[in-house]
């Protein structure tokens, strides 16, 4: 697999990172088995300086699901906020994967953002969606209900993820409380964000998809895709669009082997009919982690690609 640009720490970019391709590429399941704001006010700091600039807050407990303490870690710019927060959702076919990934997105924090990373239950520990989702939405009420604490701005908040974590961002993006999942804990703070970076996306699994991703699904939802049946429904970020959804950023390969790009095309294509901002990048010659298919050049290349995310987080969170 052809390898993707380092970071360059004197120069802070947005690069497309070398372990969420390795993730990507193994989606396939191991052997075994503008969005409703938030009630909350936004924060103010306080006359003392913020404890955290610059620290690292690793493995704190942000709900607990079913008895499970569901861990994030958070990545705290230098100076400044209250930050808006980059939200990064792991992928790994719903069944690996891990936050640590998520500390590559620190250069972020000289952006001015607040990076933020998540695990959610995994189909591997025998459990079933919508376990997962309900997982990142408690995520994101939690984040608001500590906005205060983490010098967040609780009005503020994207989110990126990629095949199953694009899947679960896009779910973020168009599903309310009417889906049933805003679940446990901080009931009483909004689980919506205000933009979206969906990569190498699932989005609707009543069509036919790859055979490669067909026993992830089933592992993680129960169910084969290509029928229209309850959970495939449920599962799909396509049922749930409607006008208030936020701005989309939809990247994709064309030569992507797991998630056919005709699923990238539809998610575009069914959010501008409904009149959401949706903005799709479709990569020549990329496979399903955004690398270079058969050592054919990208088009975009890398690093238009992240100057592309770059603007749209920008844009629509850094008001």
């Amino acid at each position: 697999m052809d390898s993707v640009p380092k970071v360059n720490h004197m120069k802070p970019r947005i690069f497309l990172l070398p372990i969420l391709a390795i993730l990507l590429s193994a989606c396939v399941p191991a052997a075994t088995p503008a969005p409703t704001p938030t009630a909350s006010p936004s924060p103010s700091l306080s006359p003392t300086p913020f404890g955290k600039y610059g620290h690292a807050l690793t493995d704190v407990t942000y709900c607990t699901m079913d008895g499970q303490p569901q861990k994030m870690d958070l990545y705290f710019p230098g100076s400044d906020g209250p930050w808006p927060v980059f939200l990064y959702v792991h992928g790994g076919g719903w069944n690996q994967g891990d936050k640590a990934e998520g500390a590559g997105w620190k250069f972020l924090n000289a952006r001015g953002y607040l990076v933020v990373s998540v695990n959610y239950r995994l189909a591997a520990y025998n459990v079933k969606f919508p376990a997962m989702i309900e997982d990142v939405k408690c995520a994101v009420r939690s984040l608001r209900a500590h906005s205060v604490e983490y010098n967040l701005d609780p009005n503020r908040i994207g989110a990126l993820g990629a095949s199953a974590g694009g899947q679960l961002v896009a779910l973020l993006g168009t599903s309310d409380k009417s889906a049933g999942w805003d679940v446990g804990e901080y009931l009483d703070q909004s689980s919506r964000v205000q933009a979206v970076v969906a990569e190498a996306v699932f989005l609707d699994f009543t069509r036919t998809i790859y055979d490669s991703m067909q026993m992830a699904i089933y592992y993680a939802f129960g169910n084969f895709p290509g029928t229209a049946s309850k959970i495939n429904i449920a599962a799909s970020p396509v049922t749930y669009i409607t006008p208030d959804d936020p701005p989309f950023l939809i990247i994709h390969g064309d030569k992507d082997g797991y998630a056919p790009p005709d699923q990238a095309q539809t998610l575009d294509a069914r959010l501008k009919a409904a009149g959401v901002p949706s903005q799709l990048v479709m990569v020549q010659n990329a496979t399903h982690g955004l690398t270079s298919w058969n050592g054919n050049m990208m088009s975009p290349s890398a690093d238009e690609i992240n100057q592309i995310i770059l603007d749209f987080l920008n844009k629509n969170l850094m008001k």
